[in-house]
This record gives C-alpha cells, structure tokens and sequence, in this order.
C-alpha cells in the first residue's frame, strides 16, 4: 500500500522536478540576458564619459579662448580712448590756434569745428564698430556682465 502511495505520489514529484529545472532554466537565460544588458550599459556608459571628458576640455579651452580675447577687447577698447583722447587734444588746439585754421583749407576747418563741437567719441563711434558684430543690444548682453562657473572645475570625480 505504501509503495503504490508512492508511485503515485511519485509521477507528481517527477512533474514538480521538470517544473522546477523549467524555471531554473528560465531564470538562468534571463540572468544570461542580463549580463549582456549590463555589458552594453557599461560600454555606452565608458562612451559618454569619454565624450564628457572631451566636451570638458573643449569647454575649458573655450574658456581660455574667451578670457584671453575679452582681454585684448579691453587693451584695445583702453588703446582707443587713448588715441581718442589724443585727437581731441589736437583737435582743439588747431581750432584755438590761429595759424591752425591758416593751414587748412575752408571744408576742413568746418569738420573740424564740427568734430570739436560735439564729443568725439560720438562722432567716431559709428566707424569703430564692425558690421560684423550687432552690439544694438550691449545694455542687456555687456561683455562685463559675463561670468563663468568654475566650481565645475574644481570638482574631483571619483
């Protein structure tokens, strides 16, 4: 009686058996699946940090370029303003002289008068900006206005 209660109860642990390898199959391809999605996450990621790395140092240089240009910006906008300085002085002293306005001929002194008239730094400022550059909108967009972020570059990565 006990080994018939067996036979039968043992085509159901045979069942329960195939079952269970059933499984362990299925979840041995889904942990084999896994294992590539990881492999792939980690090779997309090595790209995109190589990638950041270089956008990094390109920001870097650009912010290298950026300085160095505003500063020869200043020299020469201080450069300007000197030679502007300059010209009014001379300006005004050939209006003042009298000899001044004997030497030159009747068109020039009234540009020149008209040049001294008014502030000469207005009246050269239309042919000192390039046509290239818009600088309509300077008041909201100045050069000084400008600053730069570097905590980023002092951040140590693990």
């Amino acid at each position: 009686e006990q080994g018939l209660q067996l036979l039968e109860h043992g085509g159901s642990v045979e069942e329960d058996c195939i079952r269970i390898a059933r499984c362990f199959e299925a979840t041995r391809q889904r942990c084999c699946r896994l294992e590539q999605d990881r492999l792939r996450a980690r090779e997309q990621l090595a790209r995109v940090e190589a990638e950041r790395a270089a956008l990094e140092v390109k920001l870097k240089h650009a912010r290298n370029q950026v300085e160095v240009e505003m500063k020869k910006r200043h020299r020469a906008e201080a450069e300007l303003e000197k030679q502007e300085r300059k010209l009014q002085l001379v300006l005004e002293l050939l209006m003042r002289e009298p000899w001044g306005s004997e030497a030159l001929s009747r068109e020039q002194c009234s540009v020149l008068g008209a040049l001294a008239g008014r502030r000469l730094g207005a009246a050269l400022a239309p042919v000192r900006r390039s046509s290239a550059v818009d600088e309509s909108c300077q008041s909201l967009l100045s050069h000084s206005d400008i600053s730069y972020d570097r905590t980023e570059d002092d951040v140590v990565r693990s």
